[in-house]
């Protein structure tokens, strides 16, 4: 299969890039510009873009500017969700929720550095 591509409107590229490969293990395959970033994980590629950068980030013909947040979100599974949050936390990251459990393992959101959410999910 090849790799599902997401992509993410950031405010700052340089913290997303820090964020996602510092808390979570991320790679970066190219950053041509400072608006511009394309990161991997596995079969997932994660695409950062500016407002105002490159085609993604254009202004809408209505006017409006794509923009970080939402609820829509890339789901990364860890091993230990406790120990993963813990290291988070620690690092100032800010979380949406406390974890919750359900019938197919245990979940919680955190929060990039400019409020898009990630899943962290470590199944039953």
């Amino acid at each position: 299969m090849s790799k599902v591509s997401f992509r993410y409107i950031v405010n700052d590229v340089d913290a997303a890039i820090a964020f996602y490969t510092e808390m979570l293990d991320f790679k970066v395959d190219m950053h041509p510009a400072p608006g511009f970033a394309a990161l991997s994980t596995g079969d997932l590629r994660l695409l950062l873009n500016r407002p105002g950068a490159g085609g993604a980030g254009q202004e809408m013909p209505d006017g409006r500017l794509p923009e970080p947040g939402g609820w829509n979100r890339i789901q990364v599974e860890v091993k230990d969700l406790t120990t993963t949050v813990d290291r988070l936390k620690g690092a100032g990251c800010r979380f949406r929720n406390e974890i919750v459990t359900g019938q197919g393992g245990k979940q919680v959101l955190v929060e990039d550095p400019s409020g898009n959410p990630i899943e962290l999910f470590e199944p039953a």
